[in-house]
Parts: structure tokens; C-alpha cells; sequence
């Protein structure tokens, strides 16, 4: 057997994701679920290749967060203020009934109140890769399509990190109400000293040099893992504080040159990240949660588009944009996947309920993006009628 080394796990990761990405890209798939097959294939579970995933999900931890300080980039306040109020009402009384619905599926499995709590909050959440990705912006119509998939995407992500201060605050132990509440009482105080620096010191560097790009890279990359590391050290979590980086510079004139040179890095971290999870996933237990996942997948595939199309009508939407619209976001949520490792490692779940979430949202990646494809444009259509950019 060949000794493993980082290079040589590196080396593995990245070729055999190119060979998978390809395969993925002719089957009109989105290239996350080739990494996670390729995990699982490549894994402790599979041939055996990759049988450290512990190492890789650390690693892939960075992606994590480059991938959130990339999100508060793009949450600009005048593009979500021109949709707020659709947007905001779209948006919770839609997670409250996909909430709903996740809860009650399992607890008709019979799973405990919080793994049906967990169950039922990451239903609450779109795919922002498949969201974005498989959308073209080449039309008047697509655009405003885009606008409001992302509008709805932005204010998911902002209740998606209020679930994870909550697990934060869970796995501190003690007692719950008081840690959830200094949670909540260290973000205000992060935001505030964050948007003091900002304003005062990395804004005037970032005019002063400007013209240097390879030193705006470089302090771009501080500032994310600068803010996330302190977040890490007043008792949040270094997630959160890459978010937090990433929505106090949104503003900047910079922040679109900052965006496009750290996509790169943030895809190589996040495609070991996507490995990671095939790698650790046990598929020993499929046999005992495939027809939850199941019909986990098949939920939000059916009533997502379903309920979204009925509240964007609702909201004054025509009905074509409003049904595109709610099928583009008709799937499980990366994000998920993200709130199901936190719910591990704070001890808020068992690891037969992560895998659980990472099941159902490979399966509903898989249907949603064929689904997509065959009915609306996209980048990556077979049919000439259908493939745009």
C-alpha cells in the first residue's frame, strides 16, 4: 500500500476530482455531488485510499470559512433593501413551514424532539450553488429571476448563522439559556469592534494602497481569518466571524476585486471540504436511514417549489417567474450540511443523524439539478435551446 502523505492525498483529491467533475458536468450534474461520490468512493468506507478523514475535514474547515466571508461579500444592503420586504416575508413563512415539515417527518420516524428539531431546521434552507450556478444571466427575465433567488438565499444565510449560534451556545455545556444568551450578546460587541476597524484602519489601507493588488489579496485574507480567529477566541465560532468580515467590507469599493480573487482559493478548500464529508460519511448505515432521507429529499423537492411559488403569486409575482423561481430552489441546502458537522461536534446530535442530512442532501442535489436542467436554462444544458450563459 502506498504511505500516505499530504501531498499524496492532495495529489489524489484533485485528479480524481477533475476525472468525476468531468463525468458530472456530462451528466448535467452540479460538481459538489461528484466530490461527495468521490469520498465516498475514495474513503474509509469505500476502497480504502483516503483513511484519514479527520485530517481532510480539517483542512476543508478553511473552505468553510472562506466560503462565509464570501457570503457576507455579496450580502450588499441597497441590492437586498430593493426586495426586502417580499423577500423577508418569502422567506420565514416559508422556513416556518419547511421547519414544520421536517419535524413532523422525524417524528413520524420516530427520531428524539431535538434530532427532529435539527431535522427541521435544516429544511429550511436552498442550495445557494445549485441556486446560482445553474442560472443564466444572458436575459432580462433570468435576472430578475436572480434577483430574487438571491434575495431569498441572503436572508436564509442570515438565519442559518442564528442556527449556528445556537449549537454554539449548545456545545458549551452548562447552562443552555445562559450560553445561547452570551452568544447573542459577544456577536453585537464582534460587529461593533469589527465595523470600528474596518471603518477606521483596513478601510484607509485599502484606499492607500489600492493600486497594489497582490497587498490587497494578501490583507483580504487576513482580515478574513484575522476577524475569524477572534471570533474563535471571545467564545464564537471562527465561521461566524468570517461572515461577520466579509459583510463589514461589503460595502467597499474593492469588494467585487476581493470576491473574484478569492473564489479560487476558497474552490480548492471547498472541494476537499465536499470530499471530506463522502469520506466520513458510513455507508453501513444507509440501509437504516435511506427512507427517511428519502423522504426528506423528495419534501422539499415536491413542497418547496410548491410553497415558494404560491408566496412569490402571492407577493405579486407573475406566475412563470414565481413557479422558475421556486424549482430553482428546490433542494436541501449545503448549508445543511454545514449545521449537521456544528450539530456533532457541540454534541447537539449523534453522527446517525448527520448522516442522515448528508444523505438526503446528496440525494435531493442529484434530482434537483436534473430537474433544472431539463426544464429551464442553464450553463450546462444538453439541448442548444436551453444552454445559456
Amino acid at each position: 500500500m502506498i504511505e500516505q502523505s499530504i501531498e499524496f492525498t492532495i495529489f489524489l483529491i484533485f485528479t480524481s476530482a477533475a476525472i468525476f467533475a468531468t463525468v458530472a458536468l456530462y451528466a448535467k450534474q452540479a460538481m459538489i455531488v461528484a466530490y461527495i461520490l468521490l469520498g465516498l468512493i475514495l474513503g474509509p468506507w469505500g476502497v480504502g485510499l483516503i483513511s484519514d478523514p479527520k485530517l481532510i475535514s480539517e483542512i476543508s474547515n478553511i473552505g468553510i470559512i472562506f466560503l462565509l466571508y464570501l457570503l457576507g461579500l455579496d450580502l450588499l444592503p441597497q441590492q437586498l433593501w430593493k426586495m426586502l420586504r417580499e423577500a423577508l416575508i418569502v422567506t420565514l413563512v416559508s422556513s416556518i413551514i419547511f421547519f414544520a415539515l421536517g419535524f413532523i417527518v422525524g417524528i413520524f420516524f420516530g427520531y428524539e424532539l431535538l434530532m427532529s428539531v435539527l431535522i427541521g431546521a435544516i429544511m429550511m434552507f436552498s442550495s445557494t450553488i445549485i441556486g446560482l450556478k445553474l442560472l443564466p444571466t444572458s436575459i432580462l427575465h433570468h435576472k430578475h429571476t436572480g434577483q430574487i433567488i438571491i434575495s431569498v438565499l441572503l436572508i436564509q444565510d442570515l438565519l442559518a448563522i442564528i442556527v449556528l449560534l445556537l449549537l454554539q451556545g449548545y456545545g458549551k455545556g452548562g447552562n443552555l439559556i445562559l450560553d445561547i444568551a452570551s452568544q447573542l450578546l459577544y456577536l453585537p460587541f464582534l460587529v461593533i469592534l469589527v465595523y470600528l476597524f474596518e471603518r477606521y484602519i483596513l478601510f484607509k489601507l485599502i484606499i492607500r494602497f489600492e493600486q497594489i493588488h497582490e497587498y490587497i489579496f494578501l490583507l483580504a485574507i487576513a482580515w478574513c481569518l484575522g476577524v475569524a480567529e477572534f471570533a474563535n477566541l471571545i467564545g464564537l465560532s471562527h465561521e461566524i466571524g468570517a461572515f461577520i468580515a466579509g459583510v463589514t467590507l461589503a460595502s467597499s469599493p474593492i469588494a467585487l476585486f476581493i470576491t473574484e480573487r478569492l473564489k479560487p482559493l476558497r474552490d480548492f478548500f471547498l472541494i476537499i471540504f465536499f470530499f471530506s464529508l463522502g469520506a466520513g460519511f458510513n455507508i453501513s448505515i444507509v440501509s437504516e436511514i435511506y427512507l427517511p432521507a428519502i423522504t426528506l429529499a423528495l419534501m422539499a423537492l415536491i413542497f418547496k417549489p410548491l410553497v415558494f411559488s404560491r408566496l412569490l403569486c402571492f407577493e405579486g409575482e407573475k406566475k412563470n417567474i414565481s413557479d422558475e423561481s421556486g424549482i430553482r430552489l428546490g433542494q436541501i441546502s449545503e448549508f445543511s450540511l454545514l449545521i449537521s458537522v456544528l450539530a456533532v461536534k457541540s454534541g447537539f446530535v449523534g453522527e446517525h443523524i448527520s448522516s442522515l442530512i448528508q444523505f438526503s442532501v446528496l440525494i435531493s442535489f442529484i434530482l434537483s439539478s436534473y430537474i433544472i436542467v431539463l426544464k429551464y436554462p442553464t450553463p450546462i444544458s444538453s439541448n442548444d435551446s436551453l444552454r445559456r450563459d
